[in-house]
């Protein structure tokens, strides 16, 4: 009940908000090209912003859910955030406001018999004409943010209205910031005094849009065919391509490890497995059996190597490669191979090398060792 209720109140925000922007925006533009000045100034516009803004998301978004919440079908994920009814609101409340503030401001002076705000000079002091522009546009947005209350084409605008103190204080206190802003405002908010008449006339034409509610609410939205919905959510077949590609992404990464893991295992092995060659040789003076202790690759085994090595393409693997050459010939390893095992030292003789080794170690058993740990890492991979 709650996550509707969250869903709603999106819904209901957005409705109003939208509904503002469309004609703030129109009338500052039309205004401005055809008047050379806009009607709703900049202090204006921003009193108009805090209005269908901050104010508007308390008083629309601490809606107390209901149980009639409970009795509609749930949200699917697909879901357009703006329903067809809402764009029925939102266009419709839309045009009502532009033609009255289009015929306000271009026959407002003669329906109140005052001066005309149009051809005033640029810096003149404000007019009664385009303050009751200011106010009637504010007055049909408040009496719009209690029609913006439903969104599914309820008639009652009004139901649980006393259940949301916010709601009720944010709008009686907007209409009272509103009297101060038109009667003392003065010259930073571009408002000249309006007398009672004036007001009532003012409350009237907002009040109309309450009126003009009901008759949209009349109107069936299967009817009209050109309305759109918008805000549609991700769709199953994207939701299925995205999960497919990470699912692809996430098992090539893993193969990728695990490939780099076997090659440092074969490398570590494949040492192993040279020094120990090369100690069983000087000990004994023979060339160790190439079948009996040692497991030859498959030209499977090394044909999965060699693609490892092609893509990882890291130096280190030329040594593997040369290593595993050198440990599955047939015969004694070359002169090359001991040579480069002391390196840099001085050279060893195959007694001194034997009695360099720990006594409970012997070649033979860490040669077996190391041929038992590369058997093992046939079987698991």
């Amino acid at each position: 009940m709650w996550g509707r209720n969250v869903y709603d109140s999106i819904s209901k925000f957005l409705q109003f908000q939208l509904t503002v922007n469309v004609v703030a925006v129109i009338v500052a533009f039309t205004g401005a090209c055809i008047t050379q000045d806009s009607p709703l100034k900049a202090v204006q516009m921003l009193w108009v912003n805090l209005i269908m803004d901050t104010l508007a998301s308390l008083a629309l978004a601490t809606e107390p859910p209901t149980e009639s919440l409970l009795l509609r079908k749930p949200y699917g994920r697909d879901k357009p955030l703006i329903s067809r009814t809402m764009m029925k609101n939102i266009l419709g409340h839309a045009v009502f406001q532009l033609i009255i503030i289009f015929t306000l401001l271009f026959a407002g002076e003669k329906f109140f018999d005052i001066d005309s705000g149009r051809n005033s000079p640029l810096h003149s002091p404000p007019s009664e004409h385009y303050t009751i522009v200011f106010n009637v546009f504010v007055m049909m947005q408040l009496f719009n943010e209690i029609n913006a209350r439903k969104i599914h084409g309820e008639r009652n605008v009004f139901e649980g209205v006393y259940k949301n103190p916010i709601f009720c204080s944010v709008v009686l206190g907007t209409f009272a910031l509103q009297i101060i802003i038109v009667q003392f405002g003065g010259k930073p908010f571009s408002c000249a005094p309006l007398t009672i008449d004036q007001w009532l006339w003012c409350v009237f034409i907002g009040m109309g849009e309450l009126l003009w509610g009901q008759l949209i609410s009349a109107i069936p939205t299967h009817h009209l065919k050109f309305l759109k919905e918008a805000g549609h959510g991700i769709t199953k077949e994207e939701i299925h391509k995205e999960e497919m590609t990470e699912d692809m992404d996430e098992i090539d990464h893993a193969e990728m490890e695990l490939r780099r893991g076997q090659i440092l295992w074969f490398r570590g092995l494949n040492r192993i497995q040279t020094q120990m060659d090369v100690v069983y040789t000087f000990q004994t003076g023979q060339a160790p059996v190439p079948g009996a202790l040692r497991r030859q690759p498959s030209v499977v085994s090394q044909q999965n190597d060699a693609t490892a090595t092609k893509t990882l393409s890291s130096p280190t693997h030329v040594g593997l490669s040369s290593s595993s050459s050198l440990t599955n010939s047939a015969g004694a390893p070359p002169p090359a191979a001991a040579s480069s095992t002391t390196a840099g030292s001085e050279s060893v003789t195959g007694g001194q090398l034997t009695q360099r080794l720990k006594p409970g170690c012997t070649p033979f058993n860490l040669h077996e060792a190391a041929c038992v740990l590369r058997r093992c890492l046939h079987v698991l991979i």
